[in-house]
């Protein structure tokens, strides 16, 4: 009898061990799934790192998230500015037919601070892109109000261009973390097609830019070109949220306080001032 029990209790105890074991493997499995699952979704959250883009054009990672080499600094903004203020009515050429016939660009529909609606071109629309969303929407009505209709007239005659002219981009200035101040000489040119006839207007601006996060969404093949577009410009992670009137008293980067003022009380509070 004595020995059945101790047979008996011999055989739980074993059972016992064998289960307590086996919901620790169990508990332990738990756990790591749920540690990997942590681990990858901090990975999926996790900013790109960003790039910074050298003048001989080879990309190295920044240690700073708001770093901006100098020079990609002046590209984006002479390549935004070139891109908003060059109004030719014509699309940009997507094939090798379209370079010798290029299409028409019929424009897109902005309202004005008028309060009526005018075109701006494709080109200006997709260069905002490039603006913070905050100042786009009035940067874009300052430029349908500026566009003459007569760049999107199909009549030779009455058809009109324009082009900016950048004479000088000044270095850009660290004013914060991730915050430059960059300024910009330049003339606006438009011209008659018919008799070639120019009108020049001076486009002297300070622009104030900033590094911005993003993230890469994959363009698949069946993406429109207007969305390509769009992607290549914010993949600069740079935008520009301010432009206010250049002063050209004196050296950009040396003016005297009291020069300073003055160029202050000629500037309006506006952002963009035409």
């Amino acid at each position: 009898m004595v020995r059945l029990l101790q047979k008996q209790q011999r055989t739980v105890s074993l059972l016992t061990t064998f289960a307590i074991a086996t919901f620790g493997l169990h508990a332990l499995a738990l756990f790591f799934l749920i540690f990997q699952g942590l681990t990858i979704r901090q990975l999926s959250l996790r900013k790109p790192p960003a790039f910074v883009q050298l003048v001989d054009g080879q990309p190295v990672a920044a240690v700073d998230d708001t770093e901006r080499d100098p020079e990609t600094i002046r590209q984006f903004v002479s390549k935004t500015i070139t891109s908003m203020f060059n109004w030719s009515g014509t699309l940009p050429p997507q094939n090798i037919e379209e370079a010798t016939k290029p299409k028409p660009d019929l424009g897109i529909l902005i309202k004005t601070p008028q309060g009526n609606s005018q075109r701006v071109t494709t080109s200006s629309w997709i260069a905002s892109f490039a603006l913070s969303e905050d100042f786009r929407k009035g940067f874009l009505s300052e430029i349908a109000a500026m566009t003459p209709p007569e760049v999107f007239a199909r009549n030779p005659k009455q058809a009109m261009s324009a082009q900016i002219n950048i004479k000088r981009v000044y270095p850009p200035e660290k004013i914060a973390d991730g915050k430059w101040r960059v300024g910009i000489v330049a003339d606006l040119i438009q011209q008659k097609r018919a008799d070639n006839r120019k009108v020049i207007v001076p486009f002297n601006k300070d622009l104030l830019v900033r590094a911005v996060d993003y993230f890469a969404y994959p363009l698949d093949s069946n993406s429109s070109v207007l969305q390509k577009a769009i992607y290549g410009v914010r993949t600069e992670r740079l935008e520009i949220y301010e432009m206010r009137n250049l002063c050209l008293l004196d050296e950009y980067n040396n003016l005297s306080s009291e020069q300073l003022q003055r160029c202050g009380n000629n500037q309006s509070t506006e952002n963009f001032t035409r």
